[in-house]
């Protein structure tokens, strides 16, 4: 259980954290042109993500490809199956369908 003293400086941080956020708000909506560069960022930033997470997906594609290329000709076929299996449970969880 949390002393009283962690809960008061918790509650106290939370509302500096308010208060900080608040004055930010109320900058960013007095400056349209600041708004619109924040917002331009952000989805540069969100695009910069998605291209990263392309990025992994192909080395992971790479990566796989080379490993079964080391592997025996007659356990590829296996292992293929294994590495489809393991990627469509991992996307089903990511997804929410498990």
């Amino acid at each position: 259980m949390l002393s009283s003293e962690t809960l008061l400086v918790d509650a106290v941080q939370d509302l500096v954290r308010d208060e900080i956020k608040k004055h930010i708000r109320q900058k960013i909506e007095a400056d349209p042109a600041l708004r619109k560069e924040l917002a331009d960022a952000i989805k540069m930033l969100m695009d910069a993500k998605i291209h990263e997470a392309i990025a992994v997906l192909k080395l992971a594609k790479g990566g796989a490809k080379l490993g079964l290329s080391m592997v025996p000709p007659d356990l590829r076929k296996e292992m293929g199956k294994e590495l489809v299996t393991m990627f469509e449970r991992e996307v089903d969880q990511m997804l929410g369908q498990e």
